[in-house]
């Protein structure tokens, strides 16, 4: 009867471990386009940081502004300088939580549909955002993509009249994560 207890209290204490997992990664992929039919503006930063919390919900991801890379070189050095100012502002977080995290079997493999709540921290600016997206599971391993557009006025990001032809005044933004548990 002893060995019996002990071992659901041990059952019970793995699986309440497991679904404590913390999720990593240090290569998400953020892009986005703010280009117009004028002019491609696309740029991809394959280094984003991002952590989630299986039991929780919580998630971050920080990424670091001069780490996007475009197709041209002065587009590049004109989105750091003059339009993110990345020295000023050298990288965008943010912080939210998956809200229907009880959609979403950990133990199982699949793919299940997420919202995710939270506030995007870029430019000096927070602003609360909403997305959709989803989740793959697969052994140990959890995959994620979203998307979301963002406007440049909300995160005083200023457009010159020179160029305001040739950049969205909205941002097309996507993000795909690869995540592996927290310590392997």
């Amino acid at each position: 009867m002893k060995h019996s207890i002990m071992l659901a209290v041990c059952l019970l204490v793995t699986a309440f471990a497991f679904s404590q997992k913390k999720y990593f990664t240090k290569s998400g992929q953020v892009t986005f386009n703010a280009g117009t039919s004028v002019e491609d503006i696309d740029a991809t930063n394959g280094a984003a940081v991002s952590v989630f919390d299986a039991a929780t919900g919580q998630m971050e991801f920080a990424v670091l502004i001069k780490g996007f890379e475009f197709k041209k070189a002065l587009m590049q050095e004109h989105f750091n300088e003059n339009y993110m100012e990345s020295d000023k502002y050298p990288k965008a977080l943010f912080k939210g939580k998956i809200v229907n995290l009880d959609k979403i079997n950990f133990q199982q493999n699949g793919v299940y549909p997420v919202t995710v709540k939270g506030q995007l921290d870029m430019h000096g600016v927070k602003k609360d955002v909403e997305t959709t997206g989803t989740m793959k599971v697969n052994g140990d391993a959890v995959a994620s993509t979203a998307g979301f557009t963002v406007l440049l006025a909300d995160y005083n990001i200023a457009i010159p009249s020179l160029v305001k032809d040739k950049v969205s005044k909205s941002v097309n933004i996507k993000v795909n994560c690869n995540y592996n548990p927290l310590g392997k």
